[in-house]
């Protein structure tokens, strides 16, 4: 994957309720969900009914916005937390999750990955009521949907309303409740730790605490864990499900499980495909890390070429080292990825990596192959080519920007420089997981989206007004709704 174009997931939610240590436990939990957002970083802890609900959020990533001290402060037995990466509205703390707010129905916390694709009408709507917003957030749609006085079952008559991608941990002051929309386009899997219930976006965080995998969420489900227990309710129609294979190709943990088919294992079978679809003569796999390593190492394995990690990923590089000019951004492209030059001397390369979006630091690499003496540079795409933006909480560049919206396969060969280049197809990159078809949305390749969504909708849909206040929230200090997302 491209380091400066990538496309990013909105988030990573973690929830537990019935443990001393909930809100350390869910500190781990978001720091094995870091790559699922790296913008902000929040937790919400409670213990219990009449109990003040604690806040704690900040920009950066898990390390740099808790301290033991921030931790200590977090009391409480059931807690939430969210990571995040900004695909609807700005990279700022006012947006930062979960978010709070203290209502007519009590405190709540809610963290949400996904996109809500009705989400200007609901906010119009709603301020027409006299809602007053205070993020531009789609997630906080959720909290003034579940402050409206709209019947005994608040919870299940608000998510009737809402349209898109959603898997979200609420917390109120009794329970902890979590739910995916019908199609079931994010994760969400439940698990167990001491008699504690845990919900997270993804396995991995199960295996950093030692906590025992139950199963996933379903589509469409809502499952409230209390005092009591747990239960599920299943408020909306069946619906074919429409999960995203992105997860699969990029955007998932390889450690994790989803649907149960270990991650790792799907993209290394996606590197077997490609090579039995593009085989080509060559001496050495290389991938392009962290992304690409474990397609390049199916790739090796079937075409029987040996693998070679010729680049090397530095992981210290934050997210605005330097501002883009020409310059640096020629120093950025070479400064996360550096090449072990005597690797690649004289020898045919493979580079394998999972998509092209731009093709800007694509291209670098092959340049940097080229310099560093490299016969010949073959490029190997583990999924197919990029075409379509998503909707439902993925941040792809506007289609127009995308590489393969520009250009042939030829001419996309041309413009990188490269020997060769191949995609795999679509459905290659299906079988590869193991899973029907027709489970998976496929929409940024082949158009074809699962549930419609306003056509108006962009990133910043909700910020429509310009000038608003920025003013900050100390974390220490009680927030309403000026603090949500």
């Amino acid at each position: 994957m491209e380091d400066s174009y990538k496309p990013r997931d909105e988030c990573g939610v973690f929830a537990i309720h019935g443990h001393p240590d909930a809100a350390v436990l869910t500190c781990c939990g978001l720091f094995a969900l870091q790559h699922r957002g790296q913008e902000s970083a929040g937790i919400v802890s409670s213990n219990g009914p009449r109990s003040p609900f604690a806040l704690h959020r900040g920009m950066g990533l898990v390390p740099q916005v808790f301290t033991p001290g921030d931790l200590d402060r977090l009391k409480g037995t059931r807690a939430i937390g969210h990571v995040r990466y900004s695909t609807t509205g700005s990279s700022n703390i006012k947006n930062a999750q979960p978010l709070y707010a203290d209502c007519r129905r009590g405190q709540l916390a809610i963290g949400h990955n996904g996109n809500i694709v009705n989400a200007a009408l609901l906010r119009e709507e709603l301020e027409q009521r006299g809602a007053i917003f205070e993020t531009t957030v789609d997630s906080e749609i959720f909290l003034h949907l579940l402050a409206q006085p709209s019947g005994a079952n608040t919870v299940l008559s608000a998510l009737r309303r809402v349209e898109g991608a959603f898997s979200v941990v609420l917390m109120s002051e009794t329970e902890i409740i979590g739910f995916r929309d019908p199609q079931g386009f994010r994760p969400l899997v439940l698990g167990k730790l001491d008699g504690a219930y845990i919900l997270s976006s993804e396995t991995c965080a199960f295996d950093l605490i030692h906590a025992e995998f139950i199963r996933e969420i379903e589509p469409g489900e809502v499952v409230i864990i209390n005092d009591q227990g747990i239960r599920s309710e299943f408020p909306f129609p069946l619906e074919r499900e429409s999960f995203c294979i992105f997860e699969y190709v990029y955007f998932a943990r390889p450690d994790s499980v989803l649907r149960g088919v270990n991650v790792n294992k799907a993209r290394s079978a996606m590197g077997r495909e490609l090579a039995r679809l593009h085989p080509v003569e060559a001496d050495i796999v290389v991938p392009v890390p962290d992304s690409g390593i474990y397609a390049a190492l199916g790739y090796s394995h079937e075409a029987d070429i040996p693998y070679e990690p010729a680049f090397v990923r530095n992981h210290y590089i934050g997210r605005t080292f330097l501002q883009p000019t020409q310059m640096t951004r020629d120093f950025n492209v070479r400064v996360k990825l550096n090449l072990i030059k005597e690797s690649v001397r004289g020898k045919r390369v493979v580079v394998v990596d999972d998509s092209i979006v731009r093709g800007t630091t694509a291209r670098a690499r092959v340049v940097n192959l080229r310099e560093a003496g490299a016969k010949e540079v073959h490029m190997r795409i583990s999924c197919p080519p990029h075409k379509f933006a998503c909707h439902y909480g993925i941040d792809f560049p506007d289609p127009a920007n995308l590489l393969a919206n520009q250009y042939s396969t030829e001419q996309i060969r041309e413009y990188l420089g490269a020997d060769s280049i191949g995609y795999l197809d679509l459905e290659g990159m299906i079988r590869a997981t193991g899973l029907r078809a027709n489970s998976f949305c496929l929409a940024c390749f082949n158009g074809d989206y699962p549930v419609p969504f306003d056509p108006r909708f962009h990133k910043f849909i909700m910020e429509r007004r310009q000038g608003r206040s920025n003013l900050l929230v100390e974390s220490d200090q009680p927030v309403l709704f000026a603090d949500l997302k």
